[in-house]
């Protein structure tokens, strides 16, 4: 009986330990197999959160990026048994490290990193009208687009936040993407 507990102890903890990021420490290796082949040294580039804060929002990206596909692909599953033309695109934005789009109807959501510690989102029409998303706390969308800006926080620990505001990419994807539908639709 106590073996089988230890056993099962023991699965969850390899599994815990599988969902575990290691990158960081994958990354730091690396470094210093670099920094012993070139004879450069940097001993303070850890306490500068610019490096971290040009990793934090390429990851950003990418997992919103992976968010619209998943639900755009599920929407044009659903849509393109009845009109080819209102399925909705993604396209990489050119000169950038991970900007992109999504496309249908002359709408465009446009999601870029203005900066390693700003994204910026916001729909373009072809007649070159910039707006936001409207939220439930607004009674119209406002002319600006929205911003998530990152917090350094102790340690270098770095937070993305919207109006003050924690984030969670799922609610965010499902939020833009339903604007961008209900826009495009039109």
């Amino acid at each position: 009986m106590l073996s089988n507990k230890l056993d099962h102890f023991y699965m969850n903890e390899q599994q815990n330990i599988s969902n575990v990021s290691t990158t960081w420490i994958e990354n730091l290796a690396l470094e210093e197999i670099n920094m012993e082949e070139s004879g450069i040294i940097n001993f303070n580039e850890h306490l500068n959160p610019m490096h971290l804060l040009e990793e934090s929002s390429i990851d950003l990206m990418e997992s919103l990026k992976e968010k619209f596909e998943i639900y755009a692909t599920k929407f044009n599953q659903y849509r393109a048994n009845k009109d080819n033309s209102k399925l909705i695109k993604i396209f990489k934005i050119s000169n950038t490290v991970n900007d992109f789009m999504l496309y249908r109807n002359t709408l465009k959501l446009v999601v870029a990193r203005r900066s390693p510690d700003v994204i910026t989102i916001g729909f373009l029409s072809n007649s070159g009208g910039l707006f936001a998303a409207r939220l439930n706390f607004e009674t119209q969308a406002s002319s600006q687009l929205h911003e998530i800006k990152a917090h350094v926080s102790t340690f270098n620990k770095i937070d993305w936040k919207f109006n003050g505001e924690a984030i969670d990419i799922d609610a965010m994807a499902r939020h833009y993407l339903t604007e961008f539908i209900k826009h495009s639709a039109r």
